[in-house]
Parts: structure tokens; sequence; C-alpha cells
């Protein structure tokens, strides 16, 4: 059996937008939207995910060699101390301030579907067939990610991506989901990329790696991970209830850097030639732009 635990920052966009503008905000709201009141993840017991993990890959629909690159080097990233600050690696490192320690992330085995063995309109069951693709391991999670063309129960409507877990005769596996908006909702699931479709209307900041569904996914990926490996069984980190959590990264959302608001991200680096946004450093001269995580002590970019 298995289940699925929905990281609802579509939902919390919708709410972010509809909050009234800074001018017209009480302080109290503005302070506590950009989490300078404090916010706790209560710890519920269970097992989080620590050590040396190895994240699968399938590339479900069509996605060219560059999109995948973008992808693979930004997982790659998240353990590597090759790159300057502020770095994908010192992001991830928050987790490892949850129980347990630090959790070392690497890509692994990358299986393609281009030819949509399950067809483009797919179930959230389906996620969990598709997952299973790339085998089980001893320390892995498997990512399914699906192509702009490709749409799945919820999406765009209730969540942009999602994690889950199972059990077989192996034991416990995790795994966990997120699609291509592009095509179908890049005003609720590639913002700040891409003007949303409440809210205020400020100018979409530049892709840092020139496309909108790729760096959309990134957003979405960096939140579902981070919430995979600190509540990957529904008894980890979060807050609120446990079928609709708020997790390490969608506790924050609508936050890229500091003095973020309804419809601003908050101050990020910008590149002087492309114009592109971005707030951390990749592997090959990558540059991502990365969601604020919930730090056990305070909130960390």
């Amino acid at each position: 059996m298995a289940s699925i635990s929905r990281f609802i920052i579509l939902t919390s966009l919708l709410a972010l937008f509809s909050l009234p503008p800074p001018a017209l905000a009480t302080s109290r709201k503005l302070a506590a939207l950009v989490q300078e009141q404090p916010l706790v993840l209560q710890y519920h017991n269970g097992q989080l995910l620590k050590g040396n993990i190895t994240v699968n890959i399938i590339w479900y629909g069509r996605f060219s060699p560059i999109q995948r690159s973008i992808i693979v080097d930004f997982l790659n990233s998240l353990s590597s101390m090759a790159t300057p600050a502020p770095s994908v690696a010192t992001w991830w490192q928050t987790t490892g301030r949850y129980r347990g320690g630090p959790c070392t992330v690497v890509a692994g085995k990358q299986v393609l579907d281009q030819n949509y063995s399950l067809g483009k309109l797919l179930r959230t069951s389906q996620i969990v067939t598709l997952a299973s693709k790339a085998g089980r391991g001893k320390s892995s999670l498997n990512l399914v990610l699906t192509s702009a063309d490709v749409a799945i129960d919820g999406f765009c409507m209730s969540n942009c991506g999602a994690h889950g877990s199972g059990k077989d005769k192996m034991g416990k596996f995790v795994y966990a989901w997120v699609g291509n908006s592009v095509a179908q909702c890049p005003g609720q699931c590639a913002w700040p990329f891409h003007q949303p479709i409440y809210g205020p209307q400020a100018p979409p900041l530049v892709a840092p790696n020139g496309d909108v569904g790729i760096d959309g996914m990134i957003l979405n990926l960096a939140t579902v991970l981070a919430g995979a490996v600190t509540n990957p069984f529904d008894d980890g980190y979060f807050q609120g209830p446990a079928n609709a959590p708020l997790e390490a990264v969608s506790a924050c959302t609508g936050i890229f850097g500091k003095g973020a608001y309804p419809g601003y991200p908050g101050e990020v680096l910008v590149d002087k030639t492309t114009g592109a946004s971005y707030n951390a450093f990749g592997i090959n001269a990558r540059k991502y732009l990365l969601p604020a995580m919930w730090d056990p002590n305070n909130i960390h970019l």
C-alpha cells in the first residue's frame, strides 16, 4: 500500500496572493508572512531519511537533454562542496539540523519513458507504478518527473508536486513527483518566473536557466525533496494535519529572499549579463532560485 503526502504549495500561494498589499496589511500579518515570528514544525517521533540517499529519476514524457541536465545538476549540487557561496549545498545542509544528522544526496539511475506508457492523463495512484520502474534500493528515493503535456489528478488544482511512501515485502519505500507546469499553470506552479493568476501582478523574474517550466520544477523539486527527507512517512516534521501538512519548505511558501511579501519574492541575486534571478550556485556553473527552508533555529536561504 502507498500513501501520498502532498505539499500544499499551490493552496499556500493562493492564500499568499489573496492577502492585502503591504500598505494595507497590519505589521503583525506582514511579520508572520515573512516568518519573523517564531514558526515551529512539530516532530512527531517518526523516521527521517538520513545518511546517503540515491535519487533515481523516471522521466515521463519528453524532456530535452538540456532540460534533464539542469535537473540532474541540481540534484548533484545538493551535496557538492565545490561551489561558491551561496550554494545549493549550504541550502540543503539545513536538513541536517533536523534530528538524525545530515542527508547526502546523489542522482542515481535514470529511466526514460518517452512513449507515455500510461498515457498523458494520469491518476495519482499511477505515480507509484511509474516510481517502481527505477527499482528499489536500501537508501533510495524514486522521483517521477512528468513533462509539460502530461496531466495528473490534482495537478494545478491542489498541488504542484508531491512525495509519498508505501510498504511492500521489501519494507518501506519513499517516492516523489513533480510536473512541468509551463503549458498548464505556470502562474500557479512556476511563480515567480511567471505572473501569478491572482494578486499583485509584478513583472516575473527571469528564470536562471532560461526555461520557465524547468526552473519552476526546481522550485517544487526542492520543496518535495526537503519534505521527503524530513517527513517521509507522515510522522516526521510538519505543522497541521498529516494529510495536508506544512513541511520544511512549504511552511515558508513565497519566500526567496529578505523582505518578501505578497507578490514579491524578496531580495535575490541578479545575473548582470542575462538579468536572471537566483540565490544559489550549483555545479557546472549553474544558478538556481531556491525557496526558504524552515530551520530548527531560524529560516535559512
